[in-house]
């Protein structure tokens, strides 16, 4: 399976401690460079930046056409790590883009990729058993006291799955 992940999913779970999930899930994950600058460049994420250069199953992935994701950026509003992003897993064919961002989802969806955000990630891990159903409200809860927004209909999305 060919996982790419932009910024804000890996951010968010660093910031619940369940960056690992992603290895269990899918093995690894392909990030574009524009990604790892964002995640080690930014003071604020440097405990994340250094968790990420940890994190052997995160392979760097250099976008082969850069000039595609400077157009999709210009076009769309998008920054760098989003449209390399989008850009590595259309060259890639990638099964699955981790994101969270509505305006990179929208336009993911219309270049017909499939699209996984944070709380996706944590309801496969449940799916998968790799969290329990108490672990992912516990994810959501320290996503929310982390400042991470999650939709109502998202959160509602996973409290109905969680009790089937």
């Amino acid at each position: 399976m060919i996982v790419v992940s932009d910024t804000t999913p890996l951010i968010s779970l660093l910031k619940i401690d369940r960056i690992g999930l992603l290895e269990k899930l899918f093995g690894q994950v392909l990030i574009p460079q524009a990604v790892f600058d964002e995640l080690t460049a930014d003071e604020r994420f440097k405990l994340e930046a250094d968790q990420i250069r940890r994190k052997q199953f995160i392979i760097v992935k250099t976008v082969q056409n850069p000039e595609s994701a400077n157009i999709l950026k210009r076009a769309t509003g998008l920054d760098q790590g989003e449209s390399e992003a989008i850009i590595l897993t259309d060259e890639l064919n990638a099964d699955v883009l981790l994101m969270d961002e509505a305006k990179g989802r929208a336009v993911s969806f219309q270049m017909g990729l499939k699209i996984m955000g944070t709380i996706g990630i944590l309801m496969a891990g449940y799916e998968e058993n790799e969290l329990t159903a108490d672990e992912v409200t516990k994810c959501v809860d320290g996503l929310q006291a982390a400042g991470r927004h999650i939709s109502q209909k998202h959160y509602q999305m996973l409290l109905d799955k969680l009790i089937d």
